[in-house]
Parts: C-alpha cells; sequence; structure tokens
C-alpha cells in the first residue's frame, strides 16, 4: 500500500465536510502506509487527526477504534471522537477520523536508564491487553514500538490499524517484528503471531535500531538472543515462545509473573548518594508490579507455590 503523498502543514484549519467541525493542526505525530497522524487542538482540546486517501482503509479502522474502546470491560486503544471528509485547498476531498490523544513516552525513551525489570512489567502490562483483544476474536497484527506508548508507567496502544479477526491473513505488518520473516510461522492470524511480536519487543529493547535477517534467519535471531543483554529468565521466556511453549497471552504473562515476584524486591542496603533515587524507581516498580500481578488477574498465591 503506498504512503501518502501529501503533507497538511502546521496551522491548518480541517473542516468536516458534513459534520462542520474545525481542527486546528499543530504538528505531526507520524506516517503509516495509509495515512498521517496529525496532533489538533478543537476548543482548547487536544486530539489525534489522522487523514489519508482511501476512505475504506480509514472506515476499518475507526470502527475498530469503535470497537476496542471496551473489550470485556478492559479500554483498548484511543477513545474514538469524530469521521468526516475534508475538502483541502487544492480542491481534493480526503477522509479523516479524530482520535483521543494520549500523551506518553516511546518505549526506548521511558526505559532509558531503567533497570531490566521494567522489560518484563511492560511485556507483561502489554500481554494482559493482548489477552483480552484475543478473547474477542482477533490479534493485533502490526505490533510494534511505533504503534505503542507509555503514559503514567502504563503502556498504551495507539493505533489498532493491523487488528485482524483470527484466522485471516495478516496483510500489515513490519519484518522486524513478523514470524514469518524469521522463519518461525505463518502470517495468519492466531494469538502466538502477537506473542512473537512482544518477544522482539524484549529484543528491541537491547537492539534499537532492529536487525535484519541473514541466510538462516532462525540462527540470525538465536544468536542475537545469545548476545543480548537481557536477564536469563526474560530469554527463556523468549525462547519458550518460539518454540510454541504458550498458547495464549495468559500463558506468558504468568511465566514473567512468576520472574517479576522473584524479581522485584528492593535493595536492602542503598548509599546516600543513590538512595533518593533507588528508593523512587524501587517503589514505583513495586506498585506497577503489583498492579500487575492482581490487577491482571495473576494469583500471587499461585506464584509462590
Amino acid at each position: 500500500m503506498k504512503k501518502p503523498v501529501f503533507n497538511v502543514t502546521n496551522g491548518t484549519l480541517v473542516r468536516g465536510k458534513w459534520n462542520h467541525h474545525a481542527y486546528h493542526i499543530v504538528n505531526k505525530l507520524g506516517e503509516g502506509a495509509c495515512g498521517v497522524v496529525y496532533l489538533c487542538e478543537k476548543n482548547g482540546v487536544r486530539y489525534a487527526l489522522k487523514v489519508g486517501t482511501e476512505s475504506s482503509r480509514l472506515m476499518l479502522e475507526v470502527n475498530m477504534l469503535k470497537k476496542f474502546s471496551k473489550v470485556q470491560g478492559v479500554k483498548l486503544g484511543p477513545s474514538f471522537v469524530d469521521v468526516d471528509d475534508w475538502v483541502a485547498s487544492n480542491g481534493q476531498t480526503y477522509p479523516f477520523y479524530v482520535m483521543e490523544y494520549i500523551k506518553g513516552d516511546s518505549f526506548s525513551t521511558f526505559l532509558r536508564g531503567k533497570k531490566k525489570e521494567w522489560v518484563g512489567i511492560c511485556a507483561m502490562q502489554l500481554l494482559s491487553d493482548l489477552e483480552h483483544l484475543h478473547q474477542a476474536g482477533y490479534v493485533f497484527g502490526d505490533l510494534k514500538t511505533d504503534n505503542l506508548l507509555i503514559a503514567d508507567s502504563k503502556v498504551q496502544w495507539i493505533d489498532v490499524g493491523g487488528v485482524t479477526g483470527i484466522g485471516r491473513a495478516i496483510k500489515e505488518y513490519t519484518e522486524f517484528y513478523d514470524r514469518g520473516y524469521w522463519g518461525y510461522g505463518s502470517r495468519r492470524a492466531d494469538p502466538g503471531y502477537d506473542l512473537f511480536a512482544v518477544t522482539m519487543i524484549m529484543l528491541e529493547t537491547v537492539y534499537p535500531a532492529r536487525f535484519t535477517a541473514h541466510r538462516d534467519a532462525q540462527k540470525t535471531l538465536q544468536d542475537k538472543l545469545k548476545q543480548a543483554s537481557l536477564p536469563v529468565e526474560y530469554k527463556r521466556v523468549i525462547t519458550d515462545c518460539w518454540q510454541g511453549k504458550y498458547h495464549s497471552a495468559r500463558d506468558m504473562k504468568e511465566a514473567l509473573g512468576q520472574i517479576l515476584m522473584k524479581r522485584v524486591q528492593p535493595p536492602k542496603r542503598l548509599t546516600r548518594k543513590s538512595i533518593h533515587h533507588e528508593a523512587s524507581e524501587w517503589g514505583e516498580m513495586l506498585g506497577v508490579s503489583f498492579i500487575a500481578l492482581v490487577f491482571y488477574g495473576i494469583s500471587a498465591w499461585n506464584l509462590w507455590m
């Protein structure tokens, strides 16, 4: 699918042709295969506005946003706000939709300087949301760090455009996160497709520039994992996922939960120089871990057994 060939300049007023709602463009947030996302304002409130060239494709995304505003009582992805057409100054009509703007940090920014336990905590949060999505009959599909933000220490989805019904072919994917590219399965939508992408997100925390496959894709990946500066327990979970040992997001989440219960313990001794920073991070980590373990439905009793 070709990328859009237009660019909306900052300060442009995008007015809906049918609903007549007007949005001032603040700046560009990102670009994908079927549209460009901008930060915009309306009546002092900030939103994310996605404009493209294919009405049918954008409507699919709108339907997904509406569907996943609440799945099994859990909010997945940004809230839907508006959908309309915009007649640009060149006379061309472009479809667009508006959604909640989620302000947060990228994975790399959030994890910079933090302890490795945070990799497991973020992966576990992601797996919890995926569990709800899979139970609803869908997979995320194009799961990658570009489609995620971390706000208030919580992983947030910001683009559900690649969501695909279980059993259907994955049409939108990024090679680095794609199990088919690495020889670990097909591009048929099933929970395992997303679980593989989660392992690649964990690896990306060590290899931010990503990497490509050599002649033997599986060996390339295994070698990179072996060299990665990740805790050996995380490497074991990643390997188990590649070997198909997890049949659901819950299975993989529980495996990580067991590791976190053992790893996330405050240090017994702190120097005066580091006591404030260390205590603050450990306190935040313990709090987030507790919420992850309890709220996400993992029995602490089972983990200690």
